[in-house]
């Protein structure tokens, strides 16, 4: 009897306990929203029921994994507060949410997850593996510092992984362990140091590889292997002292190579050797001060280069002359001081230049772009020394249609300096102008123009007035009119003509005079001749006495001192004897 009323008392209990479970199920599956904290009370409960029974554990753990994915199939179920999780498109977005950990609960059908600026530190292999159709994971700006092996083993679909800012130091060849079809990964602006062999081996579809803004100083001949895919590579921003050329080597479909913002000094012959099919090279703010001549040797495909930022003193033609098919060049912020007459000589693909900012730059020498034909746009600006242009400087550039000369130096501009009806955009703005007649032309050319605002600078009475539209009087060119022009002619013919008739006329009533003057002043002149001459022959004789006796004298004293001395009185005698010859002035 009491062994009957305790089984059936045992039997209530099931019952009731099972009535609870599937009160719980029901109450749960019918939630819009909940939180974790709620989650974590419901499995509790139910695993307290079920420890007074071992029995029943294993029918339970069914209906608690049955809850679970209930709930998480249901629309908006557990999108953390603050969320965004769209089931018809299939994307969860939690920006600056503060989350800790990767949610578990989503829709398990989720194809994009962002979580970005939050407070993730680790990321948990069993986090993602309720989400096998991820296509695309953002992670960026978060605070982790390690990612354990293999913890994407279970994305086999995951095409883009974003792991921007955070505090990675530390990556192994397990890392990325699953990552089959990945073709995007972003590990910019973390602390890593040095990228080791066989790194990426497992990454084999992967397409770009961004690892700029790290602290990678040493990059291990083996750490690119086996990308055989993998066309656009970031490694600017770091502390690379050299080209890491043997890993490099490797790349055969790199297209992009960013590797600026280093602390290279040159680039050694043959640096680029392997990337035959590179088309992008981004050497910007290396501290270049020499590119060897070998350099560039073997990029056949290249199309954009850019050397901007550097410490070149001069432009590089030799080198850059091998690369025959390259379109754009970026040389600004350099040290040289003038481009020289071809000074890119070889490069007849060039369609844009840019030369910006390059601080001691101040002349542009005759035929600088005499072998640049096809050159389409043309930049220089904010060069604020650059102030000649020499003429024919921008000669030879039948398709130039972009010119911009934008805050420089200059204080003019010739009209012959460029075909400017051909131009469909130029900038002359930001340059100290001097206003006068000399810019007639353009202030006539920009007059119909939607241009930038071209101001003048001097004279001071035109100062930060807009060169648009001023009038020839405002240039100071007060007969720059044609019809002006040729009443000033005639005025000036007129009188010319009235001033040479007034002189025929003077000259013809005083004919006479002018001729006694004439002869009055050639008699005059005969007659000082004259007067001259005799004064020259009457000197010229005197002269000569007074020698003849200065000479007679100093051989009678000779005489003297051979004879003892006999004769002095009478040397004096005759010295004294000697008169002075007056000089009268004419």
């Amino acid at each position: 009897m009491a062994g009957n009323w305790r089984d059936n008392s045992i039997l209530r209990r099931e019952e009731h306990g099972d009535r609870f479970g599937e009160d719980t199920l029901r109450n749960t599956s019918s939630t819009a929203r909940t939180t974790p904290s709620n989650e974590r009370i419901q499995h509790q409960r139910i695993r307290r029921l079920n420890m007074k029974n071992p029995a029943r554990e294993l029918k339970w753990s069914i209906l608690l994994l049955t809850t679970v994915c209930l709930i998480t199939t249901a629309q908006s179920s557990f999108c953390p507060t603050d969320c965004t999780c769209d089931d018809d498109s299939l994307v969860v977005s939690c920006i600056g949410v503060s989350l800790d950990v990767i949610p578990i609960a989503l829709n398990p059908s989720t194809q994009r997850i962002v979580l970005k600026e939050s407070r993730i530190r680790m990321v948990d292999a069993a986090a993602f593996q309720f989400y096998g159709d991820l296509k695309i994971v953002d992670l960026s700006s978060n605070h982790l510092v390690t990612i354990p092996d293999a913890s994407f083993a279970a994305q086999k679909n995951l095409v883009e992984l974003h792991l921007r800012h955070n505090k990675i130091s530390l990556l192994s060849e397990k890392t990325f362990q699953g990552l089959v079809s990945l073709k995007v990964l972003n590990l910019r602006d973390n602390y890593l140091e040095t990228l080791s062999n066989g790194l990426f081996t497992s990454l084999t579809r992967l397409e770009e590889l961004d690892l700029g803004q790290n602290r990678i100083g040493k990059v291990e001949s083996g750490a690119f292997q086996k990308l055989a895919s993998l066309r656009v590579l970031y490694l600017d921003d770091n502390q690379l002292k050299s080209i890491p050329s043997p890993a490099l080597a490797p790349l055969n479909a790199l297209a992009e190579l960013h590797i600026g913002l280093n602390v290279f000094s040159s680039l050694p012959d043959d640096g680029f050797k392997g990337l035959e099919r590179l088309a992008v090279l981004d050497v910007m703010d290396a501290g270049l001060d020499n590119i060897n001549e070998g350099a560039f040797r073997g990029l056949t495909s290249l199309r954009t280069l850019k050397l901007g930022g550097n410490k070149l003193r001069e432009v590089p033609t030799k080198q850059l002359s091998m690369l025959t098919r390259l379109e754009e060049l970026t040389l600004g912020q350099n040290s040289f001081t003038l481009l020289r007459s071809g000074a890119f000589q070889g490069l007849s693909n060039l369609k844009k230049l840019d030369i910006s900012g390059a601080k001691l730059l101040t002349t542009l020498e005759r035929g600088t772009f005499s072998d640049n034909g096809n050159l389409e746009t043309l930049i220089l600006k904010s060069n604020r020394k650059l102030t000649t242009l020499e003429e024919g400087a921008l000669a030879g550039l039948p398709n130039l249609r972009h010119l911009i000369l934008r805050d420089n130096a200059f204080v003019t501009f010739p009209e012959s300096l460029v075909s400017w009806n051909d131009l469909h955009k130029f900038d002359l703005s930001e340059n100290p102008l001097i206003c006068d007649c000399s810019l007639h032309w353009l202030a006539s050319f920009l007059a119909p123009k939607n241009t930038s605002a071209v101001v003048c600078a001097e004279p001071l009475e035109v100062r930060l007035k807009p060169l648009k539209g001023m009038t020839p009087d405002e240039l100071g060119c007060a007969f720059s009119d044609p019809r002006k022009q040729a009443v000033l002619l005639t005025v000036i013919a007129v009188c010319l003509g009235v001033i040479t008739g007034l002189a025929l006329v003077l000259y013809y009533r005083c004919r006479k005079r002018v001729r006694d003057a004439l002869k009055d002043y050639k008699w005059k002149n005969r007659a000082i001749s004259r007067k001259e001459h005799e004064y020259q022959k009457t000197f010229s004789d005197d002269e000569y006495i007074v020698r003849a006796a200065h000479g007679h004298h100093h051989h009678i004293n000779n005489q003297g001192q051979l004879h003892h001395g006999q004769f002095p009185q009478q040397h004096q005698q005759v010295s004294s004897g000697i008169k002075s010859i007056p000089v009268t002035e004419l």
